[in-house]
């Protein structure tokens, strides 16, 4: 009866949701065992699953292996300091976290966009809002002609829609042609993107004192962001930070001391 606060069940739409999960089981993210719901993970893979998570560094988000506090900086940021504020991101690139990587950018599973891309919402949440300005790192072209589809600017799309930010693909460009980088020492990667990376001039105005959020699927050595930092910050950008959904560096692997800056 109205007003009886009992719920109904529309039987025909369960009915028919039931036939489906029968037909379509929902499958790990990953491995493609069968999961108990949408945009999971298996038991398995969820162990195997090298999560982030806090107490870590505040520059680069690299874990410490005990508490000591919101504000500590790890060694190597003390040393060497990125020229973007904040890195924050879900796993190391191993495991089922390369896996989805790789499944995205090369198999073009760009469905896996959807969850990645909020497992990194929550992994930046801390510099998330409604002003931000979410770029992708860029693809050249040709590689963007031959891939069909950006898996940065796919992440990207789906955290701008989560947190309500600006997202704006094409304002960060690559202006030359570069090198893969994988297989690239540390120093070859920075001078591979050297110079790579530019804005329009007639769109300068539009970075102007804003928050930028860059948006990559993995870091390795960090040249590639940092390069994209500079040219954002050399055009008026207020900040940057950066979301990655892994990172591949063995040398971030752990950070076993913290000093307070």
């Amino acid at each position: 009866m109205p007003g009886s606060g009992r719920k109904w069940i529309d039987v025909p739409r369960a009915g028919a949701r039931l036939a489906l999960d029968f037909l379509l089981p929902m499958r790990c993210l990953s491995c493609d065992r069968r999961v108990g719901t949408e945009d999971g993970l298996c038991p398995v893979c969820w162990q195997k699953m090298q999560f982030i998570e806090k107490p870590w560094c505040y520059r680069l988000g690299i874990p410490f292996t005990y508490d000591v506090g919101e504000d500590a900086w790890s060694p190597r940021a003390i040393a060497s300091p990125p020229v973007f504020d904040r890195l924050r991101s879900v796993a190391f690139y191993e495991g089922p976290a390369r896996d989805l990587v790789l499944a995205l950018k090369f198999s073009r599973r760009r469905e896996l966009a959807g969850p990645m891309g909020r497992w990194m919402s929550r992994a930046g949440k801390e510099f998330l809002g409604e002003q931000s300005l979410i770029l992708p790192v860029p693809l050249r072209w040709v590689r963007l002609l031959s891939r069909r589809f950006n898996q940065a600017a796919d992440l990207a799309k789906v955290i701008a829609a989560d947190c309500g930010g600006q997202y704006e693909p094409d304002l960060l460009r690559r202006r030359k042609r570069t090198r893969q980088q994988v297989g690239l020492s540390a120093k070859d990667r920075h001078r591979n993107v050297r110079s790579a990376f530019g804005i329009d001039k007639e769109r300068e105005s539009e970075l102007q004192g804003r928050h930028v959020i860059l948006i990559d699927d993995v870091m390795t050595t960090g040249s590639t962001v940092t390069a994209c930092s500079k040219t954002v910050l050399a055009a008026g950008a207020a900040s940057v930070n950066v979301i990655t959904f892994a990172i591949a560096d063995p040398s971030l692997r752990s950070a076993d001391e913290a000093v307070k800056p």
